[in-house]
């Protein structure tokens, strides 16, 4: 192709898709080699390019580099055909000319007689310089890049230098370092050597204690030697005495012998006397002992040893004292520790005795509690008895007030009849029809064709009508009793009856007679001829109760109505009939539900489904495909008056079961809701027409076949509230990430849920009275306290204001609706609302002091910031308070410092989750703003607040304030009208492990479907 392009010619005369198809097979290139800023000028005074086309390639937010920017240049100049092809390329020729002798093939000269001719001359060159201008700019801009190039190069050169002086001086430090350790190992092989030196000489030291307790014992031996030889020198000294003192006294020997001359040998023993014989060994030993001699150094020894037995001996007596002065204190302390003991043991007597008292007391308590409870009972049953004879003495009093107003009626008759001057003449043919027995039994209804017929007194003034109507009402009061005020038969009534009617209407309510009056002109011309179509005509009864008594000055009202024993005196007037509009009927509803069946509940509406043949109902045209609206019943004191609409099939059920007399119902037709209720109960798709959830406050287990054991703060989807008759509920368990059922099963109706809940709740009282606590992050929990105010309505609770239950209507007390009045406001179900909300939802960390710990860790992370309180003037905090965007808020000097809406959806807009640090009680404003926060609940015991000591340290709390705090936060949050989510007490051991852990739970949370409930408080 670039032998076939080369000359300027040859490309101009080339047709529009040839040129693109030229650019196109070269767009990777082109896309990556030019900037759109140099050619858009040329193209837009080469007139393929406007303004705003520029600025949306330069300037679009959806191009985020330079190629995306110039392939939608590209596209807008396909738009453009040929002259957009040519004008791109001759802007190539001025800034790309390699991309364009890539493209063409051809050289890229600025030869003006080569252009295509797109733009003029001038504009031309003024292009040209434009280009030039720029082309310096561009230079002069990358000159300035230059030159702060260099100077970072400068910098950066500097860096260097310094860089490697500290790494010298680091090398320098280094050699320091490995001469201090080589010095340090040298010591330490000295402190080595003396240690074992220290070793031996302690071995030496040892050896001469030793040494020195053998020489102490030998020394002793000695000393005791030497006592016993001073003891021996004693006596020889007394016996050489004694010697002495016999030598001196004793007489003289035979012979006059000296006792020396002899010696021992010359002696027989037995010439020797016993006591010569003790004188001779005495001075034997004498002998012996002057014989010994002791040389000084031994002298020295004995003295030494005798000083050091001396010393010792000071030292035991010494060591003695202090034995017997501790052996003292020791039998003082004893003799104390013996009276505390005893003290100890008194106190414990007197302990034991207070315990029996008060397990006597409590066992007193508990039997005068089960005292008032039967009291109660008894009370109650009082009460109901009492309510059973109001009942009756009130159904006494309408009839006796039917018997009085039909008297009146009679006696009104009676003065009409006194008072009429003379009997008018009456029609032959008028009297036959009246003497002829009305036809009994149901006949079909025929719609009226005009109010009255055109005559010549329709023209006259509202009073002459009115008097006519009067006049006509007493002169056919009799006559017209039996075939037109009461009468059965098919055909349309009289014009006097019509006339009657109109009259006793005026006379309830005058303000209708000008509604009378149009109508009368408006059905003027219609004709007589015409056949009505419409046989569903409604009707209203009104009991005779309800009229207004006649009073002696005003016209007598109408009567003579002759009714059986059975019936209520009543009268029929057409009701309104509207489609798709709300009637009002009222009639006898004598066991209104043997008359109809209903079906349906709280989402698809209350429906008749059957209609007893022949019932006042029947009577009534009430058909299958009737809605009820509202149901008003009067015959009790206290009367009720019950919306149906978002009413469960249970309360409806309940609700008609009691209406037993007299009642008005609301209805309006509604087929289509009807046929589709009825198509899917018939394909088995529902069992009725309820659909709600809850959630539910207490833990049940499944002890029958098909029940549904059920877990505290569960949520579930309630299809069914007389599954399989009263007392049960069919249930659905939803998933914690979806509002579909995983699991179905039945569970216990609002009332049974109640007593079993006051059931579970008596049986933990007694177990904490036996002394048996729950420990922290142990079994799972058993029962959520919520409470409610009997003076507000409760959606699972009631639907009517006022209404008593009574229970000697009730077949058994299982079948007790839940909506009954009764003493207790505990609530063991509460409904719930589901919620999906797209953006990160704020957290709330519970309790608050380990909130603050983690929020610090939690805001270096991406995706959480904290959201701050926000300092308010006077004024601002009122404009704010009055749109209700304040969540919390705390008093300052001048203002007050508030957490506002406005502040965390800001961060909610970021994609960042808003950390609060605000009480539990903020939960409702929140949800009043649509904001639905993460709840994380960190359970705390001791072993938990020890992990987290260093940090309560800096906050300067202690572990006794978290643990408090913790139990009350932990009590506030079964109040929150919302689930949350909570840790494992063992399930991290660190603060960083715990971070962790709140993380994914964050995390989890958010894919969590959001389960709000109304506030019961």
């Amino acid at each position: 192709m670039a032998e076939l392009r080369r000359t300027e010619s040859t490309l101009t005369a080339l047709d529009e898709d040839a040129l693109w198809e030229l650019l196109e097979s070269h767009r990777h290139k082109i896309v990556r080699s030019i900037c759109p800023s140099r050619l858009t000028p040329y193209l837009r005074q080469a007139k393929v390019l406007d303004q705003l086309d520029e600025e949306e390639v330069l300037h679009g937010p959806r191009f985020t580099n330079t190629v995306m920017r110039v392939g939608h240049l590209l596209d807008l100049l396909k738009t453009r055909g040929k002259n957009g092809a040519i004008a791109f390329l001759e802007s190539l020729k001025f800034h790309n000319p390699d991309i364009y002798t890539l493209v063409t093939g051809l050289q890229a000269k600025v030869d003006f007689s080569n252009f295509s001719g797109l733009m003029e001359t001038s504009k031309l060159t003024e292009c040209l310089a434009g280009a030039i201008s720029s082309l310096q700019e561009e230079l002069s801009q990358e000159k300035g890049q230059k030159e702060a190039l260099l100077r970072r190069c400068q910098q950066l050169q500097e860096h260097l230098g310094q860089a490697e002086a500290r790494v010298q001086s680091l090398g320098q430090m280094e050699a320091d370092h490995d001469r201090m350790k080589r010095e340090v190992s040298a010591h330490f092989h000295e402190v080595l050597k003396l240690k074992d030196e220290m070793l031996g000489l302690s071995l030496h030291y040892s050896n001469a204690l030793r040494e020195k307790e053998l020489a102490a014992t030998r020394c002793r031996s000695l000393q005791e030697e030497l006592y016993l030889t001073k003891q021996e020198l004693r006596r020889e000294k007394m016996s050489s005495r004694h010697v002495r003192e016999l030598g001196e006294w004793s007489p003289q020997m035979p012979g006059d012998l000296e006792p020396g001359d002899l010696e021992p040998g010359d002696l027989e023993p037995g010439d020797l006397e016993p006591g010569d014989k003790a004188l001779s060994r005495l001075k034997e030993e004498n002998e012996k002992l002057r014989s010994l001699t002791f040389s000084l150094a031994e002298k020295d020894i004995l003295e030494q040893n005798l000083d050091e037995a001396l010393e010792s001996k000071q030292e035991l007596v010494d060591r003695l004292h202090s034995l017997r002065e501790r052996a003292v204190a020791a039998e003082r302390q004893r003799k104390q520790y013996w009276e505390e003991k005893e003290q100890t043991l008194l106190q414990f007597q007197r302990t034991k005795v207070d315990c029996d008292i008060y397990k006597e007391k409590v066992n007193a308590l508990q039997g005068q509690l089960q005292q008032l409870q039967k009291e109660r009972d008894q009370a109650y049953s009082a009460r109901d008895a009492a309510q059973m004879e109001i009942a009756q003495n009130l159904t006494e009093k309408d009839s006796l007030r039917r018997e009085v107003f039909e008297l009146t009626d009679q006696v009104c008759e009676l003065r009409q009849q006194l008072r009429r001057p003379a009997e008018s003449p009456q029609r032959p043919e008028q009297e036959a029809k009246a003497r002829e027995p009305g036809l009994r039994g149901k006949q079909p209804l025929v719609r009226m064709f005009a109010i009255c017929p055109r005559d010549d007194s329709d023209d006259s003034s509202p009073s002459s009508t009115e008097s006519q109507l009067c006049s006509d009402l007493n002169a056919t009061c009799n006559r017209e009793l039996v075939d037109s005020f009461r009468s059965s038969s098919p055909l349309p009534p009289s014009p006097q009856s019509l006339y009657k009617r109109v009259a006793e209407g005026f006379r309830e309510d005058p303000w209708s007679l000008s509604g009378f009056l149009e109508i009368r002109q408006v059905d003027r011309g219609l004709s007589r001829g015409v056949k009505a179509v419409d046989a569903d005509l409604d009707y209203e009864i009104v009991d005779r109760a309800d009229l207004p008594e006649c009073e002696s000055s005003v016209q007598p009202c109408a009567g003579g109505l002759t009714t059986s024993s059975s019936s209520v005196p009543v009268r029929r007037r057409p009701a309104r009939k509207i489609l798709s509009q709300v009637t009002v009927l009222a009639f006898q509803g004598d066991a209104l539900l043997e008359q109809i069946s209903v079906i349906g509940g709280n989402h698809t509406g209350i429906f008749i489904h059957r209609v007893t043949p022949g019932s006042p109902a029947d009577e009534m045209a009430l058909r299958p495909g009737t809605q009820i609206m509202m149901v008003d019943y009067k015959a009790t004191e206290p009367s009720f008056k019950a919306t149906m609409e978002d009413t469960t099939l249970e309360q409806a059920v309940g609700l008609l079961q009691r209406v037993n007399g007299f009642c008005c119902l609301s209805v309006k037709v509604n087929m289509e809701g009807y046929r589709r209720l009825v198509q899917d109960l018939e394909a088995n798709m529902v069992t009725s027409g309820d659909s709600f959830y809850i959630r539910v406050n207490l833990a049940m287990e499944a002890r029958a076949e098909g029940e549904l054991q059920v877990r505290c703060s569960d949520v579930l989807h309630i299809s069914d509230t007389l599954f399989q008759g009263r007392g049960c509920w069919r249930a659905h368990r939803v998933g914690p990430y979806s509002t579909k059922g995983v699991e179905h099963g039945t569970i216990p109706n609002y009332a049974r849920a109640q007593q079993l809940l006051i059931a579970l709740i008596q049986n933990m009282a007694q177990q904490s009275t036996t002394g048996r606590k729950q420990s922290s992050g142990g079994p799972q929990k058993l029962v959520r306290i919520v409470s409610v105010d009997r003076t507000k309505a409760s959606p699972l609770r009631s639907s009517f204001n006022g209404a008593l239950w009574e229970p000697s209507k009730l077949e058994e007390p299982s079948t007790a609706c839940f909506w009954a009045e009764s003493c207790f406001t505990l609530v063991p179900y509460t409904l719930v609302h589901p919620h999906r909300p797209s953006q990160p939802r704020p957290v709330i960390l519970v309790p608050r002091v380990v909130g603050k710990i983690l929020s610090e860790k939690l805001c270096l992370l991406q995706g959480f910031k904290k959201c701050p309180a926000e300092y308010l003037s006077q004024e601002e905090y009122d404009a704010s308070s009055q749109r209700g965007d304040i969540i919390q808020e705390r008093e300052a000097s001048g203002g007050r410092y508030c957490v506002t809406r406005q502040a965390v959806e800001s961060l909610m807009e970021k994609n960042t989750h808003a950390l609060l640090d605000v009480q539990l009680d903020s939960i409702c404003a929140l949800h009043r703003m649509e904001i639905f926060p993460i709840i994380i609940h960190i359970p705390i015991n001791e072993r938990a607040a020890k992990k987290l000591k260093k940090a309560l340290q800096r906050l300067g709390t202690s572990e006794e304030q978290l643990l408090e705090a913790g139990r009350q936060e932990e009590a506030a949050l079964d109040r929150a009208p919302c689930l949350h989510g909570s840790l494992a007490p063992d399930g991290w051991s660190d603060l960083e492990m715990l971070l962790g852990c709140v993380r994914f739970a964050i995390g989890d949370e958010q894919k969590k479907v959001v389960w709000t409930e109304q506030s019961p408080h």
